[in-house]
């Protein structure tokens, strides 16, 4: 069974197949892709969720509620942001009450969100889809630095020398988790310069226990380098999911 397209391309008809039956209640998956940049990057999880919410109320969409002694509107989210970080192509979950066209849908929520929060795509998918927390494993960032080519021989050499060692351990939050490499960087990292700019392209495997925060790396590897070296910026790039050795959009 093919799912309604993406914003795109959607069709105008409601496809029945697509519908589930959530205590009596006919709802339909609506996925969408949003940015986190500018000043919203500054923005907690929770302060990302009440914004999300206010769009699609704003928007008109038909949302469904929560059963329970405390309905609220049916969203879920993919792993959270740190405070600060960017993110391209961040996801989550919004269950409708009736089928609205996925085009008309995104320009609504467009119309209605902040340009740092605004989504990018959206697409219906199967109720029977796993949790977007449950199925993005792979996340892809980008670290930028201030420093030139001097600091980009150094972090090509430190990454080197930390990725042989096969394991990191990072302090956060008083507490120490010890990562295996191998498992952790399914690539290594790559270290690039434009003018006084590194940057660093990070491929790094999540998972719901929590994962290896790329900043936490790239510190690790200025401090191996004794390297000077400043974080400017750290965007998180992709989401994607890991299937049979392979990866692809959760789209």
């Amino acid at each position: 069974m093919v799912a309604p397209a993406a914003a795109s391309a959607a069709p105008r008809s409601s496809p029945t197949s697509w519908r589930v039956s959530a205590v009596g209640e006919t709802t339909f998956r609506l996925r969408v892709r949003y940015r986190k940049a500018d000043r919203l990057r500054y923005l907690s999880h929770l302060e990302v969720v009440h914004s999300c919410e206010r769009a699609a109320r704003r928007a008109g969409l038909p949302y469904a509620v929560t059963q329970g002694f405390s309905p609220h509107m049916k969203l879920a989210f993919g792993p959270a942001l740190p405070v600060g970080t960017a993110g391209l192509g961040e996801y989550l979950d919004l269950w409708l009450r009736s089928y609205v066209p996925s085009e008309d849908a995104f320009e609504a929520l467009r119309g209605a969100s902040a340009a740092g929060l605004a989504p990018v795509m959206v697409k219906y998918v199967a109720e029977r889809e796993p949790s977007l927390g449950s199925v993005l494993s792979i996340a892809k960032y980008e670290v930028v630095l201030e420093g030139g080519e001097a600091l980009q021989e150094g972090l090509t050499s430190s990454f080197s020398a930390i990725i042989a060692e096969g394991v990191l351990a990072v302090d956060h939050k008083g507490k120490q988790k010890v990562f295996e490499l191998a498992s952790t960087l399914p690539k290594e990292p790559d270290v690039s310069t434009s003018g006084e700019r590194t940057t660093v392209g990070l491929t790094v495997r999540i998972g719901e226990r929590g994962s290896l925060r790329p900043e936490a790396l790239v510190t690790a590897a200025l401090t191996r380098g004794a390297l000077d070296g400043r974080i400017a910026s750290v965007t998180r790039t992709e989401l994607l999911v890991e299937e049979d050795g392979s990866w692809r959009d959760p789209l």
